[in-house]
């Protein structure tokens, strides 16, 4: 994902996203000085954590106890005044950068590292070990205590604030669920997370899921030991719902089987009738031989185009495609190529481009505050580019002359026909590569599969059983083989159980926030079709981007921003009017 974007890994968006190890990559990238200089910052915090020379003299007398506020100038910020605040930020920013280091380690497993298993051993060691440093740091006393004094001088400080408030509340958040996490699992999960993700890439490659197995049950053990630490006392939570929280605050699997029941119960026949009809759009102009290159070219003109900034970025080469910030000023995507079809590499770089977009415009205060708010939210900003306008007519009346510029005069289709064709449904085994109306299904199973494993409803020696009959009954489709049924994704080698319904959350945030888009620039089709994509950005950028995390969960931020909670029905409704013209069913 993500990162991706992961509370295990600096930023789960990539990590989650990811599958894994490319032996080679070709990038587009131009050099930023601003990505230089984080670079120089988080080796200069890194070795001053590890070298354990945190200044202590002035933390100990802010955490002695609190600051005398009541007396400081009205015009002075909370930040100038309270010791204990400041010496917090400065720790907490400390830890982001021990973060940011572990993305380096991890975008360069899963793009540049060799394959051998020694090298995947040597890299989860030292994953491992940065990862009981940061959660030394992240979770040690001293943090408690100027969190105390920090609320203390907040509660008497007379002058105007901001977020403060918010970044103390966020910060005890995490402190208290840290906290509750033992060094040792927390290194041991690291190592884990390094291990199964090389046995997972053989398990793929051989086709050899009992192989794998032991290794799988190991990751949902551990998932589960976590999350059952995490949440504590509060045993009134599912243990599902608390590993949901990791990737969707505030989102209890309850609500989750309420929207996916609605929009399965809308698919399922909507799928049916389209399948039955005899009105299906060609498909030809997907087919033929493409160059890599001119593929690569043309996706990164694209995605510059929507509103990537390559001064603060680079794409390159992956098994699969995924994004991983480092900071918004070093924001970088993968996607993958294939000369036979163009389309999907350039949906996988126009995905990733909306994930780096809402990465490239949060806050670089360096905080939690200016992190992406969910996975949820951050796939609706992948699928809004993707879908809402990259699967839409008036995109590719835009793109078409691209796609003959890039490929030459041999590429005769017209923009209809390539609208049709990119979206023609063909129910698959690949979820990466499933069309806009079988993705969801995909989705679905993965979710009740893995919460069944969770609840003790299932055991991990009758996933591939399951999973077939699934894909049997739900996508109408048979699978020859694991390797292209259930040990097609990264996602359970990393432990992140909980992230796959975050796709299906995002794909109806996508739909309502182009819904109430396209409300606010009536024009919206019109700027599309020429090419103008910034004041689309802009939107989701006053919407989404800017607030980070200020809100407390998705459905707080899209009431607060569009007037009401997340409402499945916008994408099934979206669905059901495009579906139904394109295939007259």
């Amino acid at each position: 994902p993500v990162v991706v974007i992961m509370r295990f890994s600096a930023v789960t968006t990539a990590l989650v996203l990811a599958t894994f190890r490319y032996p080679s990559a070709s990038a587009f990238v131009k050099p930023a000085a601003a990505a230089a200089a984080r670079r120089s910052n988080i080796r200069s915090a890194l070795a001053t954590l590890i070298s354990r020379k945190m200044t202590a003299t002035s933390s100990e007398a802010a955490a002695a106890s609190p600051s005398d506020t009541s007396s400081e100038s009205a015009t002075k910020s909370f930040e100038d005044v309270s010791d204990a605040y400041r010496d917090l930020l400065t720790r907490l920013r400390a830890v982001t950068q021990l973060k940011r280091v572990s993305s380096v380690l991890s975008y360069d497993q899963q793009v540049f590292m060799p394959h051998a298993p020694e090298a995947a051993a040597a890299r989860g060691a030292q994953m491992a070990a940065l990862a009981a440093v940061t959660h030394e740091k992240a979770t040690e006393e001293t943090i408690r205590t100027l969190l105390d004094n920090a609320d203390a001088d907040l509660a008497r400080f007379d002058g105007e604030t901001t977020d403060e408030a918010r970044i103390l509340e966020l910060t005890r958040e995490d402190y208290e669920k840290n906290e509750r996490i033992p060094s040792e699992l927390e290194a041991r999960k690291a190592e884990l997370s390094a291990r199964a993700h090389s046995a997972w890439v053989k398990a793929r490659q051989d086709d050899d899921f009992k192989a794998f197995e032991p290794v799988l049950k190991e990751c949902f053990d551990t998932a589960k030991e976590v999350a059952d630490a995490q949440r504590g006392d509060n045993g009134g939570v599912l243990l599902y719902t608390q590993m949901l929280d990791e990737f969707e605050r505030g989102m209890a699997a309850e609500r989750i089987d309420s929207i996916f029941g609605q929009i399965q119960d809308a698919l399922v026949p909507l799928l049916a009738r389209v399948l039955a009809s005899e009105t299906k759009p060609s498909t030809d102009a997907l087919k033929g031989t493409f160059p890599v290159k001119a593929q690569e070219e043309l996706s990164r003109k694209i995605v510059e185009s929507l509103g990537f900034d390559s001064d603060h970025g680079r794409i390159d080469v992956s098994v699969h495609p995924f994004t991983m910030s480092l900071s918004p000023a070093d924001v970088r995507i993968t996607s993958r190529f294939r000369e036979d079809e163009w389309y999907q590499g350039l949906a996988g770089s126009v995905h990733e481009g909306g994930h780096a977009v809402y990465e490239q415009n949060l806050g670089d205060s360096g905080l939690d505050i200016d992190s992406y708010l969910s996975m949820g939210m951050h796939e609706s900003q992948s699928l809004f580019w993707e879908r809402h306008v990259g699967l839409s007519l008036p995109f590719w009346k835009w793109a078409t002359p691209l796609l003959k510029e890039a490929f030459g005069n041999d590429f005769s289709y017209s923009p209809e026909e390539v609208y049709g064709a990119v979206n023609g449904v063909v129910p698959g085994l690949i979820r990466v590569e499933a069309d806009e109306l079988t993705y969801p299904l995909h989705v679905i199973l993965r979710y009740q599969i893995e919460r069944d494993i969770i609840g003790g409803n299932l055991d991990i020696s009758d996933i591939p059983a399951t999973w077939n009959s699934m894909m049997k009954d739900m996508v109408e489709v048979d699978v020859p083989s694991d390797a292209k049924g259930c040990l097609q994704d990264v996602h359970w080698s990393a432990l992140a159980i909980g992230y796959f319904p975050t796709y299906l959350l995002g794909s109806a945030t996508a739909a309502q926030l182009a819904h109430y888009c396209k409300q606010d620039i009536p024009d919206f089709d019109s700027k599309v079709e020429a090419g103008e994509f910034k004041e689309i950005k802009a939107w989701l950028t006053s919407k989404v981007h800017r607030h980070g995390r200020r809100y407390r969960s998705l459905d707080a931020l899209l009431e607060d921003q569009v007037g009401e909670k997340l409402n499945p029905q916008y994408f099934i409704d979206y669905l059901t009017s495009k579906y139904s013209a394109l295939y007259k069913c």
